[in-house]
């Protein structure tokens, strides 16, 4: 009797064992997920990992101002021209500016102006209306083989907004004595080919605010030539102030741009309106660097 107990729990125990191995089998043949797993998402991507650095960062909020601290400021309005060497980045093939406002606009992130000021909102049905451009053509119809018109509808092209327009406010902080400047606004510029043949201007598309563009900007990437990680934002670029321009107005009392004053005459035989506007332009840029120097002495 003892034997056959002892038989009996000798296979109980193997067959406990055979259970537990069984059981430790499937768990090494299941795949555990642990934080340095590779996501799902991760392993169909075109770089060498997913870049979350510029998505997740966080926006320093600029310095606050109080108006009894302002003794001095100068509303500015510049041009930045996309075609010059150091603005390449704003027509990037796939980090372009243009892109990125319609982006948030059509998210929702933030606001599109029809005015400077920043009074007259435009509602969807006209920001879709001012993305798309009307194209006319002539066609053969197959039937009658007359000619008709056929209107279509193209999305504005980012490639035809090689302009922006930057409104500012240069300012002095006496609370920390320094001279500082706050972007206001900025507007892309367009020309339609009907404007062109017309022999319209270009004018700005809308208007964006840019304390409220801010944050949505610091989520998107520019372009860096030297290094493809570089994990520079549109905030960055434009708090930095890492692009060339030229002044288009300042503020007077006639509310006059730049080239209201160098309008070109009749009789003149060269047209130097344009270089005395660029003359004037680095003028009033030396002005602002100026001021501040000079309320020291050295």
């Amino acid at each position: 009797m003892k034997t056959y107990l002892n038989y009996f729990g000798l296979v109980f125990i193997l067959m406990m064992s055979t259970v537990s191995y069984a059981q430790n089998g499937a768990e090494e043949v299941e795949e555990v997920k642990t934080e340095s797993s590779t996501p799902e998402e991760d392993i169909f991507i075109d770089d060498l990992v997913r870049k979350r650095i510029v998505v997740e960062n966080r926006l320093m909020a600029p310095q606050p101002i109080r108006e009894a601290d302002i003794s001095w400021e100068k509303r500015i309005q510049r041009v930045i021209d996309a075609r010059e060497k150091l603005n390449l980045v704003f027509i990037s093939e796939e980090l372009n500016l243009f892109t990125t406002l319609k982006t948030m606009i059509g998210n929702g992130d933030i606001t599109a102006f029809g005015d400077e000021f920043f009074k007259n909102v435009l509602p969807p049905a006209e920001i879709d209306a001012k993305m798309v451009k009307m194209d006319t053509t002539m066609a053969l119809d197959e039937n009658t083989y007359e000619e008709k018109i056929v209107i279509s509808k193209n999305d504005v092209n980012w490639r035809d907004i090689v302009q922006y327009r930057v409104k500012e406010v240069w300012y002095f902080d006496k609370q920390r004595s320094v001279m500082d400047v706050r972007i206001l606004g900025i507007a892309p510029i367009y020309q339609s080919p009907a404007d062109k043949l017309a022999g319209i201007p270009p004018a700005p598309m809308f208007w964006v605010y840019y304390p409220e563009a801010r944050l949505p900007l610091s989520k998107f990437r520019v372009f860096n030539e030297e290094n493809d990680i570089a994990p520079m934002t549109w905030a960055d670029l434009f708090d930095q102030r890492v692009f060339t321009s030229y002044i288009y107005k300042r503020s007077n009392v006639l509310d006059y741009r730049l080239k209201d004053f160098f309008v070109a005459q009749p009789d003149e035989e060269d047209n130097r309106s344009g270089i005395d506007l660029l003359l004037h332009s680095e003028k009033i840029k030396n002005e602002l660097l100026n001021f501040e120097h000079d309320l020291w002495e050295y």
